[in-house]
């Protein structure tokens, strides 16, 4: 099982049905803010919704084709990171998450961002991590801004939220571009 410890406070666990209802509580505690920006909010409706996805991420992770973890600050979990799919052959990947609303404001999503990133291209030895956010979501294109990632460009109605078209702004980091 995938545990990483980012300080004393914070660390990333791999999601297993233990933690669905945590998972459950804190998406819909956040459901106004992550609606505005996420599509899957309104399909959550039960715990037994959760638990599908996270059935689907275990899957995900016994396929080997990336990981979904749970984001712990002082043992409450406040977030989820992962890994969209891992495309072996060209050796890349790309990175979503969320923060529940009682955890803004103390850096954890960066320092998520950061181990994870470390994990693709040092631990998997991957040679690019991508990261789409919607061009209005100026908090989720804060991090890869932070970390150093290229800006790559704009994709243009990339994603259907509800009743819109969202742009979507890219950033890629190279293995060889990456801190380490």
């Amino acid at each position: 099982m995938f545990t990483f410890n980012i300080d004393e406070k914070t660390k990333l666990k791999m999601l297993d049905l233990r933690d669905s209802e945590q998972v459950f509580d804190l998406t819909i505690m956040s459901k106004d803010t992550l609606k505005e920006w996420l599509p899957f909010i309104d399909f959550t409706k039960t715990v037994s919704d959760t638990e599908n996805f996270i059935k689907s991420t275990m899957k995900q992770f016994s396929e080997n084709n990336g990981i979904q973890a749970g984001i712990w600050y002082e043992d409450n979990l406040a977030g989820i990171i992962g890994f969209h799919k891992i495309d072996w052959n060209n050796k890349s990947t790309s990175i979503g998450y969320w923060l529940g609303d009682a955890f803004v404001g103390y850096g954890l999503m960066t320092k998520s961002v950061k181990a994870f990133v470390d994990y693709a291209l040092i631990d998997l030895g991957l040679n690019r991590v991508e990261i789409r956010a919607a061009v209005e979501n100026k908090k989720s294109r804060a991090i890869p801004e932070r970390l150093g990632f290229t800006h790559e460009g704009t994709i243009r109605q990339s994603e259907w939220l509800y009743d819109h078209y969202v742009d979507h702004e890219v950033y890629g980091m190279l293995a060889a571009d990456w801190k380490k």
